[in-house]
């Protein structure tokens, strides 16, 4: 820092040296600390090119997710002009493209750093326009591969920006160029230039799929029309076995970012049979890909999703009982989404299959995981493997007395409105059973439980607790009689009677419903 002002060499050289140097936030914090902001803000004005060159780099690194850094830069004034106003004159279109690019990097980190709106002026018409056109084939390799890949992060989290990016310049179709090298016309002609497209196509493939999954990633209309530019399916389905981990994972996030969207679930997943090369990534990937090749696959697993029923056929449930046991969380989170959704509706076999693949022992752990994540899904899944009387009555009639347990537990444990709401539901289910409901009738410990829900100062908890009475109190089923008497005695109709006056109106109608069996 000392050496800053001795000559223009040695500020191009200190502002190269830190940038090269600043890799992650303890870095970045140092050299702000170090008044960095303030010696390197004024060599954006000097007079070699090189030096505000080097200045704008190392204000690319420094606010690069840096929200501290951001926030400062963004109120930093160089001879009465503020900073952004200055990086956004350095991207205009008579400026050398490397600037242009760097400045549009300044910006773009400082707005998802949240010191810049997303519908700022400079973001909207001056940051995105000028990461387009670093897009098109006018552009270096280099470039075309550095604009694409922080567009895609800039538009990454915002839906109006994916939707301005979409129209701006026919960028989708301009993206489908990054997959045309290298081209057999440069094989011919200049081998120097093939051995330079086939060190970039890799990096091309992997910048289209990066944007291609922020493009798409809220709208529909834009997966759409992403989906049926050329041949993209087969592009993005032969990028799952691309040797090139990077590219891998880029398609998977892509496909992922596209498996949103129930009408290409149904149509375009389906004739490309992704679910195929899916699985087979799923098979030995390195955990970042598995991650989001897992949450892919849970939406593949929705009940409309017609790749639902070939991906049971080809072993996904064992494929999924194993990511349930990951030290990583985000797979232990899928690998049970992924079961849930594969257990809604589903016919008994399926359930039985599931439930002897993760085992008792394993359910029950993972209903005492750490992360809420995993125990919200797991309590999901056993209320759809938990659903339908006779697929009720027959899981209860070999797991009950564990199952009953393990609610039982969560019950008193201390956990959110959420998870006891969940549990209370799953409560309820067996209550519908109809042999199934014998295993809460004869057990006092859990109908005091929900007795004491029914009066919880929180209406989700008290409607939850009142769905369990009226499944079992219901009239036309055998035993309703003995079922009403007992409950009876314990103040249940009491507390009917006192809900049917709450100010709920769900609450309220739900007692007086309940209040009716009595009478009838």
């Amino acid at each position: 820092m000392a050496l800053l002002s001795r000559s223009r060499y040695t500020q191009e050289y200190i502002c190269q040296i830190f940038s090269h140097c600043c890799k992650g936030p303890d870095h970045q914090t140092i050299l702000f600390n170090h008044g960095a902001v303030q010696n390197i803000a004024h060599l954006l004005t000097s007079l070699s090119y090189k030096v505000r060159m080097q200045a704008l780099k190392c204000f690319s690194v420094l606010a690069f997710e840096n929200p501290q850094v951001s926030m400062t830069l963004v109120n930093v004034l160089v001879d009465g002009e503020l900073l952004p106003q200055i990086f956004v004159k350095m991207l205009q279109r008579d400026k050398p493209i490397e600037m242009q690019l760097t400045s549009a990097k300044c910006l773009t980190y400082m707005c998802r750093a949240g010191a810049i709106r997303t519908d700022d002026n400079c973001i909207v018409l001056k940051t995105l326009p000028c990461l387009v056109r670093m897009c098109s084939k006018e552009r270096l390799l280099e470039e075309r591969v550095e604009g694409a890949e922080t567009l895609a992060y800039l538009i990454e989290p915002d839906v109006e920006l994916q939707r301005i990016a979409s129209i701006t310049d026919h960028l989708i179709a301009m993206l489908a160029d990054y997959f045309k090298y290298p081209s057999s016309v440069s094989a011919i002609t200049d081998i120097k230039r093939l051995d330079h497209d086939l060190k970039h196509a890799h990096e091309l493939r992997q910048a289209a799929f990066k944007l291609y999954a922020s493009l798409g990633a809220n709208d529909e209309d834009i997966r759409k029309k992403i989906i049926e530019t050329e041949n993209m399916m087969d592009r993005i389905v032969t990028g799952l076995s691309e040797s090139s981990v990077k590219v891998r994972l880029a398609a998977v996030r892509c496909l992922h970012s596209l498996s949103r969207s129930v009408q290409q679930l149904r149509t375009s997943f389906q004739d490309h049979a992704v679910w195929k090369p899916l699985m087979k990534v799923l098979q030995n990937a390195p955990d970042e890909i598995l991650v989001v090749a897992s949450s892919m696959l849970c939406n593949l697993l929705l009940e409309f999703s017609p790749s639902k029923e070939p991906i049971l056929e080809s072993g996904a449930v064992e494929l999924l009982c194993g990511l349930t046991q990951s030290e990583n969380p985000a797979l232990r989170v899928n690998g049970i989404w992924a079961l849930m959704n594969m257990a809604f509706q589903a016919e008994q076999k399926i359930k039985a299959d599931i439930l002897r693949s993760l085992s008792t022992e394993q359910l029950f752990r993972l209903l005492s995981d750490s992360d809420l994540n995993v125990l919200m899904k797991t309590l999901g899944l056993l209320r759809n493997l938990l659903s339908t009387r006779p697929h009720i009555d027959k899981i209860m009639s070999t797991h009950g007395k564990q199952i009953m347990q393990a609610v039982t537990l969560i019950l008193e444990g201390e956990h959110n409105i959420e998870v006891k709401e969940q549990t209370l539901c799953i409560l309820a289910n067996i209550a519908d059973g109809t042999t199934a409901k014998e295993l809460i009738m004869t057990n006092d410990d859990i109908l005091q439980k929900i007795k004491y829900y029914m009066g919880h100062s929180h209406v989700k908890l008290q409607l939850a607790a009142m769905f369990c009475i009226s499944n079992l109190i219901w009239n036309e089923e055998e035993g309703s009689q003995e079922r009403q008497d007992k409950l009876r005695d314990m103040g249940i109709v009491d507390i009917l009677h006192k809900l049917s006056q709450s100010p709920d109106s769900n609450l309220c109608d739900k007692a007086k419903t309940a209040l009716q069996q009595y009478l009838a």
